[in-house]
């Protein structure tokens, strides 16, 4: 990844990968890598010495309020955690009227919450960038951080095949705008039923044409992860999902990702998961916690990644 020319990413929003170019991600990918660089040697790199961050979160969170709060504070910067308990969103203000108020006291918002459309509104009405740390739809700054983690481990992106296996989620979703915006296969194994959103496919796919790079949607995990350099999973019931929880573990039984199935995968795959997982459900223990995974070089790349994000947007 050659960076030649500094590329200008002020004041834009960060609502799904879809919106960014090829370049703008690998450009935000080679900054994250300095910027963690800067950390591990212990330089103090503080260009958001008095700007502020409002995290909005209406669904509970660990690595998202952690990574995005700290990364913050390194770079000099300060983050409010904001829950819908104490906005006035929670007793029916207007998502544009929350936008508008906080332009005039923040330099950006972060928001965590349930319908798409929701971040899409925020963006709409803010005068300052808006960041997705999750939607139902999608899940950018992970999918960021995961190419982070496949960039560092395999060396390149292009060319690469990713097998994600399980729920047509946010997850599934992101995984497959960042594969075909970067060149990479991505290959999607979910139950009947269970498949990602057809709307996201098809631009999925679309963009991968542009970038030489194929998308596939399977009902069979075996044909997914023939010959995949990275295998990736999540929690096959979502936050919110609980109540369908049994009988998901049921459907998704087929599916999980263990011995048997990374067989087919290439022999030097690597496992990657967006945590929190289920260890015996969705992914046995012999593979998340084996030699071949980078769960938790994965979830400390959210910090790196967002921290990209931050300096570049904000």
């Amino acid at each position: 990844m050659n960076m030649t020319a500094t590329i200008q990413l002020k004041g834009k929003d960060f609502l799904t990968l879809a919106d960014y170019s090829k370049e703008e991600i690998e450009y935000l990918l080679h900054l994250a890598l300095e910027l963690k660089e800067k950390q591990q040697n212990g330089e103090r790199y503080t260009p958001l010495s008095g700007k502020t961050l409002a995290m909005i979160f209406e669904k509970p969170s660990t690595r998202t309020r952690v990574s995005f709060e700290v990364g913050m504070v390194q770079l000099g910067g300060h983050a409010l955690h904001l829950s819908s308990r104490d906005l006035q969103i929670g007793r029916g203000e207007t998502i544009a009227d929350t936008a508008r108020v906080l332009s005039e006291y923040v330099d950006g918002i972060m928001i965590r919450t349930f319908e798409h459309e929701k971040v899409e509104e925020l963006a709409q009405y803010a005068k300052i960038p808006v960041i997705n740390g999750l939607t139902d739809d999608d899940h950018p700054c992970q999918a960021l951080a995961d190419l982070l983690t496949i960039y560092e481990v395999k060396g390149k992106l292009q060319g690469l095949k990713l097998a994600y296996i399980g729920d047509g989620n946010n997850m599934a979703h992101a995984l497959m705008l960042a594969a075909a915006k970067v060149g990479m296969d991505c290959a999607i194994a979910s139950p009947k039923g269970y498949e990602p959103k057809e709307t996201i496919v098809k631009k999925a796919k679309h963009i991968a044409g542009e970038n030489g790079a194929t998308i596939v949607v399977t009902n069979d995990p075996y044909e997914a992860i023939a010959n995949a350099d990275v295998v990736y999973t999540d929690v096959w019931a979502s936050m919110g999902q609980e109540a369908e929880a049994n009988e998901r573990i049921h459907i998704f039984a087929p599916f999980q990702v263990n011995e048997a199935l990374v067989q087919q995968a290439k022999q030097d795959f690597m496992f990657l998961h967006c945590l929190p997982a289920h260890r015996g459900e969705e992914v046995t223990e012999d593979v998340i916690d084996g030699k071949q995974s980078y769960i938790f070089q994965q979830a400390g790349n959210r910090l790196h990644a967002q921290k990209a994000l931050l300096v570049s947007l904000l």
